[in-house]
Parts: C-alpha cells; structure tokens; sequence
C-alpha cells in the first residue's frame, strides 16, 4: 500500500466517522492530565456556565446540542480559555468533542472588532477543513461579527489583498503561502493556532514541513493547540516541535474483550461451500444484524450479489465508493433498513455499530504477509465493558492455511474457538436474538 494510500485511507477514515456520528461517543474512559506547571490549579468544568463564555457563545453551544462538557472538554476547555492562554497536546478519538472544543477557544479569543486573521486552524484534507469549518459555523450563529474564510487550494485570491476575516481554515500548504508569499495574513498577528488531525498529517511530508514552517512565523504569545487521535512515536516528535511548554491531555482507550462473544468456526472446502454453510446459518442470524468482513473486494462484491439472487436484502460497503456513499450506507444500515452488511477490511474501521450482534469473518483478517491478524480480529469483534453486550462470531474455515491462522489466533487470545456443526443453530438465534 502506497503512502499516498494510507494518507486517504485516514483521512477518510476520519471524514467518515464525522459524517456518521449523530452524538458524541459516550467515554467512560479515564483522562489523563500532565500540566506543565505542576503546582498550578488543575481546574475541570462540570457546565459551560461555568465557562464564563460570551453569552452569544453559549448560546451557540447550546443550540448545537451540547448540554454539558463532554470528558475532554471538561479539562481542556478551562486549560484552552485561560488567561494567559494555555498550549494544548491533547489525544482524543473522534466523536470525543474535541473539534468543539478548540472552536469555543477560537472564537472565545477573537477581537470581533479587529478585522484581520487572528486564529488558525489547519486540516489534512480539504473536506476535514470543511467539518471544521461547520462546527464554527453552527457555534458562531449568534455571533456573526466574527467571519471565516477557507485557505484551500481552489480559493483564488486578488494579489495584494489583505483578509478581513478573523478565522482562517484551511491545508499546509494554501496557508504557508498566505502567510508568506501572498501575505494575504499577517502572522504576527494571530492569537490562536490549532493543528487538527496531526496523525493524518505527517502522513504527507510536505505537510509536516509546511506546519512547522507555518508555527515559526507566529508570535511567541501565540496559543498552540494539537490534537491527534493516536501517538506514536512520529506524531509525539512532531507534537512537539510544534507546541512549546505544553499541556498534555490523554483520553486513555477503553480495552476491548471477548469475553461476552462465542466464537465458532465452520469447515468448508471452497468458497462456494463458505457461501453453502453461510446461507444456512443464515436465517438463524438475521434476527439480528450481521456485519460479514471479506479480504477482497472482489470477494465482497461476489458475496453481496450471491446473497441479493437469494433474496437477501444485504448492504455493500466497498472502497471504491466516495466517503459520502459510504456513509450513507452504514446510515441505512444503522436504522436496519438492511440486516446485513458485507464489507472489507479497510471500510469497517471506525464503525461502531452498536446493534451487531453477529459478526461472520468469510475471510479471516491477515496482515499483509498473511499471518494473523489479531488486532483486526478484536477490533471486529470484541465489545468495549459498556456495552458488554453478547455477541456471536463465525469464522470460515476453508483451506489449511486458514485453519492454521485460525488456530495462532485462538492461541492469542488463549480462548477456544468451537466447531460448529449446523445443528447448534437454535444455539445461534438464542444468542443472536
């Protein structure tokens, strides 16, 4: 997979769980906090009264649904709206709150009354910056003073010209060259600074460079802000040359089990036996809803159309499809207009649907080398403590070789993975009713 590849696999994958979720993610997960100033008051909010916002602010927050401070947002919040401001390195998944956050510090520290660019924010990808973008729309409603503009690529500008607008978002490189060969902002003159997505972004080495560059030209008494969903090793060396003195916020990952799953598995000889033995295990999972996970696309495709001609009202997800088809796909299937979803690796990340019950590996997850893999496997199908649902997971076997992945996985989790015989089918609907 080339490296452009995984650059818009993240995003993407990114731009997707934006588009899909209604509501915050609901963590119990713990926060932790390391102050750069250990002896300063760690302050945490319960309510945005507390906040002491602008009223038109609050009002905005308000309208957008949030009723209180979500789990990062009760930390950050206070840290990001100090004074003097404070720097931020903050790990949170997607769906925590956190693009509110930073958008409430924005527009908390705009001057209304100053008509130049006094925040940034910068995006991997253009349609990333436009969520953001979104979100300070629907909090900025009441407050109209303060105006947006887009530092992307299609967004022409009269040379010479100087904006007027107070908050600017947009990719690296669109805004490198504002702030410095067009000069359509002034740097120096900016308060806030928010690097969103840095996971994705130093996927592209062009767009580390460029938000260094873009960081070295801003005043000392600029507030830094990062956010990032993971941290490894690359991202945290990046973090921080990109916030001096920060604080750091991480939101730790709530461990999934398989502990509440069965797991079984069932031999076959070919891919049309797979198909044979899922068609018979079929109306024994359909009470619930099922996601099938396939290695290919072709695959994928082969299983939906089989599965249509039998009269099986299944949904596609494949990677060929546009982010918004995509979304709209998992939306149909969350409201269970479909019962069953076939789908490959790549697009099921980030789905978490909270309704399946029943998930049936057709293919076995392998890592690009063919051997097992085991995060995958989890991730498929294990289930975070809060739902503790029970769940059910069939794997087909059809070949040594899978038999053989079958078996190192079973070993990795030290859990029996049991046979199935087509008879345990009213096993099967007990639990997957």
């Amino acid at each position: 997979m080339s490296h452009m590849d995984t650059l818009k696999n993240k995003a993407a994958q990114s731009l997707l769980n934006k588009l899909i979720r209604n509501n915050l993610v609901n963590t119990t997960n713990q926060v932790e906090v390391l102050q750069k100033d250990p002896n300063s008051p760690l302050y945490s909010v319960k309510s945005f009264e507390e906040l002491r916002l602008k009223p038109q602010l609050l009002q905005g927050v308000y309208a957008m649904g949030f009723n209180r401070p979500s789990k990062i947002q009760e930390t950050a919040l206070p840290m990001m709206l100090a004074e003097p401001p404070q720097n931020l390195i903050a790990q949170s998944q997607s769906g925590t709150g956190k693009t509110a956050a930073f958008v409430l510090a924005m527009l908390s520290h705009v001057d209304p009354n100053n008509k130049f660019p006094q925040c940034l924010c910068v995006s991997p990808t253009y349609e990333l910056a436009l969520q953001t973008g979104k979100v300070i729309e629907q909090m900025g409603k009441y407050y109209p003073e303060v105006q947006l503009v887009y530092a992307i690529r299609g967004n022409k500008l009269q040379r010479g010209m100087k904006l007027q607008e107070q908050i600017v978002i947009g990719t690296p490189g669109t805004m490198l060259d504002w702030c410095s060969k067009f000069k359509f902002i002034d740097p120096k003159k900016i308060k806030v600074f928010v690097l969103d997505e840095a996971d994705v972004m130093i996927a592209t080495q062009g767009h580390q460079d460029q938000s260094i560059r873009i960081q070295r030209m801003l005043p000392k008494n600029c507030q830094m802000l990062l956010f990032s969903a993971t941290f490894e090793e690359s991202v945290w060396s990046f973090a921080q040359r990109i916030v001096p003195e920060p604080n750091i916020i991480k939101l730790k990952r709530e461990e999934e089990t398989l502990d509440t799953i069965k797991q079984y598995y069932v031999l076959c000889n070919s891919k049309e036996e797979k198909f044979e033995a899922l068609c018979n295990i079929y109306g024994a999972i359909t009470i619930a809803q099922a996601m099938i996970f396939c290695h290919t696309r072709k695959t994928a495709g082969w299983l939906a159309g089989e599965l249509s001609r039998e009269g099986h009202q299944v949904a596609l997800l494949s990677g060929e499809m546009q982010v918004e088809q995509r979304a709209a796909v998992i939306e149909r299937f969350r409201d269970g207009k479909e019962k069953v979803l076939v789908t490959t690796n790549v697009c099921a990340r980030g789905i978490d649907v909270e309704q399946v019950s029943v998930v049936i590996n057709f293919d076995l997850p392998v890592d690009k080398d063919g051997n097992p893999d085991n995060e995958t496997y989890l991730h498929r199908i294990g289930r975070t403590g809060r739902f503790g649902k029970r769940g059910l997971a069939i794997n087909m076997v059809d070949s040594r070789m899978s038999m053989n992945i079958l078996n190192r996985i079973q070993e990795h989790f030290n859990k029996k993975i049991e046979k199935l015989n087509t008879d345990d089918l009213d096993e099967i609907e007990k639990i997957a009713s």
